[in-house]
């Protein structure tokens, strides 16, 4: 698995928002992020949100973002709008579900599909949370700590 986008956000945009407008807190793209054990991504807006939290890191491949776009005919829309942390290539996420896994020394739990929701539509393009069904992504838990950095 090759990382080549790394993205934190201080603030949730649609976490939170159901009935309300989306929050207006860009992602920041980052050259690496420390990972710390049980806690998230530092500097991320789930950091420590809660005890065992099931998307203390989240991943997103480059090649569902490339079909979207491609389908979608988006030109225009970067993958953070996502709202994904790591954009990974080369690697089917879904089979990571259940399973733990290693990227760069840093160990994870992969626990559940990161499912899209209807703020998919409006973020990237209409069709888009129906398109990203099965495929949105991986929620994972951090069971140790260390540096993650995106692959040239």
């Amino acid at each position: 698995m090759k990382i080549e986008h790394i993205y934190i956000s201080p603030g949730h945009n649609f976490f939170g928002h159901y009935g309300k407008p989306p929050g207006e807190h860009n992602a920041k793209e980052v050259e690496s992020v420390e990972c710390v054990e049980g806690k998230g991504l530092v500097g991320d807006r789930f950091f420590g949100f809660k005890e065992d939290y099931k998307g203390q890191a989240t991943f997103f491949a480059m090649e569902v973002y490339e079909d979207l776009c491609d389908r979608l005919g988006v030109t225009d829309k970067a993958p953070s709008v996502f709202r994904r942390n790591i954009l990974t290539r080369g690697a089917d996420l879904s089979d990571l579900i259940d399973r733990e896994f290693e990227v760069q020394g840093v160990r994870f739990a992969g626990v559940c599909e990161c499912s899209p929701c209807a703020w998919m539509d409006q973020a990237f393009a209409p069709g888009a949370e129906e398109a990203l069904r099965g495929r949105g992504g991986l929620r994972a838990r951090i069971l140790t700590g260390g540096v993650l950095r995106v692959e040239p």
